[in-house]
């Protein structure tokens, strides 16, 4: 019922609202009504002669009447005021609107003229595409005034549409290149719906930044980017083409200077012959440090990730390098810490190729003492640390930093003196740090350098066969040596495994020593003399069931048979920790001398049964010279001069039953390539032959693409000039095998 009442309630305002003249009138007309009726009735109630009139009743009505209507009109006096706050408040909110109306409008204002003086061009469309607002960026663009642009299709010319990207919250970013009276100009474009009024659809908003000089900037340097990225590309053909040219010419100086000393020589002859392949060396030495310099600059210095034995890597660098330390007059050893992972997994090549550069600069800048390298495990988990360290002329401060850099030495004076391009540090350091590693120097000028290169090296899954160190626990060993880097570190490693090492570096002393107590071993360095030596093994018999000499491949040579008598057995420097951990493992006191491994090396192609080898060589100084290497080796050879002659004596060969065990395959020959050959070989043996001819590159190309082309030519590996005899003879070995 309430709800029905408030619906009519409700009805009846809404037709005094919608008619307000005619609600009026009704108002009025009841009002009168009602005060004529009641006038009319009293006056008429009043003069009738049967009214029954009483003063007393008649003074309490009117006095009743009199306080309802006093009731009624204070009623409406406090209604009144309540309704004149009403009023107040809704003035002075009524006010405010006003206020914030204006705010509103000057905000408008503003945002309009920033809008229309914006940089950025602004462009507003409806839904069908006519514009609803332009700023005056927009309209200096456009050359129309903003009258002619409002309400019309007008659309820039484009030359040229960028590609487009769309944003997660609908924004659409695009580049255009329209023209102008100016000229061509590149816009980049930000497109989204924006809702400009509640009561309206949403419109298209484009807001246009002129990029132009941004454009130009990454164009040009694209343009310079694509221009070096060819400089590099023919610098790094150049090389390859000046390498190889340089290379086959090298190669037969090299070869032909080993040759010649194979010959029964005049000392006169042999030393000159000696200064030509010296010579050569040094100039191949120089060929390769620009190489790997190129390739670092042109970024393509690959690593080769694989397991390989730490120790052995080492003690081949030290052992390889010992014959030019001890032509010096110069000891170098090698010391690597037993917690370390016996096989670690990295780039074996490239560690050598640092390594062999420290180690060398170390031996060619030290005149006295000795170089050292150290192995240890780093600060960081899988880390191991190379030291390197010398005792040679030293570093200025101001110097360390300075000879990292390209073609940089300490100083003008030492690059007279020692020679050298002043490459080998700066291809070290970019290789460490492309094996994610650090290198650091510490140096005194006088007293020597300390290189310290720390790489991450995992430990490889694979189990290889660890050393395992003699018992020495409380065992007393005697080490009769000058103080020396080399004799430190063998004090150091027999310390590791338990021994009480007395060093001692004055052979009279040694001897006084030799009676107090009683020695496992007593090891003695050649370095005293023969004389010495002798008398130091005589006198140790009766103390020490093992006398140990420790020679250099020169000294053991030139020693008389009878300075060795009192020894049990001998090592050379520089010392391997398995010979000296074998040998210190015997427990017999028989004369047995032990021999390094590096001096057991057997003449194993002495047994190599001699190979029919096909030899494509263009060049006539390397084809002799490949003749005569294989001739000495005991191989059949059979030499042509281009790839046309090559592939008929292999067809010939195959068709008479006679194949040929092995081709050296070069690269580079007029009328049909190596890598054409080789390809046209496979071909052929394609479903025809059971055994494969083995196809060995011959190559002055050091580039990788070189090399995967000869492996996508189908052959099996790549000798690289100038031909090392060595590996010759391990390929041929290989092939046999």
């Amino acid at each position: 019922m309430s709800r029905i009442l408030f619906r009519i309630k409700i009805m009846f305002r809404r037709f005094a609202r919608r008619f307000p003249w005619l609600s009026f009138a009704i108002r009025s007309f009841v009002m009168f009504s009602a005060a004529f009726g009641g006038a009319y009735g009293f006056i008429s109630a009043a003069t009738s002669k049967d009214s029954g009139y009483e003063p007393h009743a008649f003074a309490i009505g009117a006095s009743f009447l009199f306080a309802v209507a006093c009731v009624g009109l204070a009623t409406m006096s406090i209604r009144m005021r309540f309704l004149h706050k009403r009023m107040q408040k809704l003035a002075t909110q009524n006010e405010a609107l006003v206020d914030r109306n204006w705010e509103l409008k000057e905000a408008e204002e503003r945002a309009r003229h920033l809008f229309e003086a914006q940089d950025d061009l602004i462009v507003i469309r409806d839904q069908s595409g006519l514009i609803t607002f332009v700023n005056d960026a927009y309209c200096t663009l456009a050359e129309q005034p903003r009258e002619v642009l409002v309400g019309s299709h007008f659309e820039l010319k484009v030359l040229e549409q960028g590609d487009s990207a769309h944003e997660p919250n609908g924004t659409s970013i695009h580049d255009q290149c329209v023209a102008t009276a100016t000229g061509p100009r590149w816009i980049a474009w930000r497109e989204g719906m924006v809702r400009i009024d509640a009561n309206h659809p949403a419109e298209l908003q484009s807001v246009g930044r002129d990029v132009t000089d941004r454009t130009e900037t990454e164009r040009a340097l694209s343009d310079a980017r694509d221009h070096a990225n060819a400089a590099n590309r023919a610098k790094s053909r150049f090389l390859a083409m000046a390498s190889h040219e340089i290379r086959t010419p090298l190669n037969g100086i090299l070869g032909m200077s080993g040759l010649l000393l194979d010959t029964p020589l005049s000392p006169e002859q042999a030393t000159y012959a000696r200064a030509v392949k010296a010579s050569g060396e040094s100039l191949l030495s120089l060929i390769e440090e620009l190489l790997d310099y190129s390739k670092i600059e042109a970024g393509k210095i690959d690593l080769d990730y694989r397991p390989f034995a730490l120790a052995s890597l080492i003690e081949g660098i030290t052992e390889l390098l010992a014959p030019r330390a001890q032509a010096r007059g110069l000891e170098i050893a090698a010391y690597i810490d037993e917690r370390l992972p016996l096989e670690v997994v990295g780039d074996a090549a490239r560690l050598r190729q640092v390594l062999l550069n420290l180690a060398g600069n170390a031996i060619k800048f030290t005149s006295t003492g000795g170089v050292a390298i150290i192995v240890e495990p780093g600060i960081w988990p899988n880390e191991v640390t190379f030291i390197v360290r010398d005792t040679g002329i030293g570093i200025a401060p101001d110097d360390q930093q300075r000879i990292f850099r390209e073609f940089e030495q300490a100083d003008k004076r030492t690059a007279r003196q020692f020679g050298g391009t002043g490459l080998g540090l700066s291809i070290s350091e970019r290789i460490v740090k492309r094996m994610n590693g650090r290198i650091t120097l510490q140096s005194q000028p006088g007293i020597g350098s300390t290189f310290e290169v720390s790489i991450p090296l995992a430990a490889s899954n694979n189990r290889a066969e660890a050393l395992l160190p003699p018992d020495l626990s409380g065992q007393s060993v005697m080490l009769v040596a000058p103080q020396s880097i080399e004799a430190s570190l063998i004090a150091r490693r027999l310390e590791r495994w338990g021994a009480q090492t007395c060093m001692v570096s004055d052979p009279d002393v040694a001897l006084a020593l030799l009676p107090e107590r009683s020695w496992r071993a007593v090891l003695i360095d050649s370095a005293f003399g023969a004389s010495d030596l002798e008398r130091l093994a005589g006198r140790s018999i009766p103390h020490a069931p093992q006398r140990i000499g420790l020679f250099t491949p020169v000294m053991r040579h030139e020693l008389q048979p009878n300075a060795t008598e009192g020894l049990t057995g001998y090592l050379i420097k520089p010392l391997r920790a398995t010979s000296l951990a074998k040998l210190l493992g015997m427990q017999t006191a028989d004369r047995t001398p032990a021999i390094d491994e590096a001096e057991r090396v057997p003449n194993e192609t002495a047994t190599i049964d001699g190979l029919s080898v096909l030899v494509a060589e263009d060049n006539e100084i390397n084809a002799l010279l490949m003749r005569s290497l294989l001739t000495r080796l005991g191989h059949r050879t059979v030499v042509t001069t281009n790839g046309e002659q090559a592939l008929e004596s292999w067809l010939a060969s195959d068709a008479a039953g006679t194949p040929f065990d092995l081709v050296l395959m070069d690269i580079q020959m007029p009328r049909l390539d190596g890598i054409e050959t080789a390809k046209r070989i496979r071909t052929l043996e394609a479903g025809q032959r059971v055994r494969r001819t083995p196809i060995l590159a011959l190559t002055a190309n050091t580039l990788v693409e070189d090399r995967y082309a000869c492996f996508e030519a189908g052959m099996d590996g790549f000798l690289l000039k100038p031909l090392d005899r060595e590996k010759l003879e391990e390929a041929l070995r290989h092939l046999a095998a």
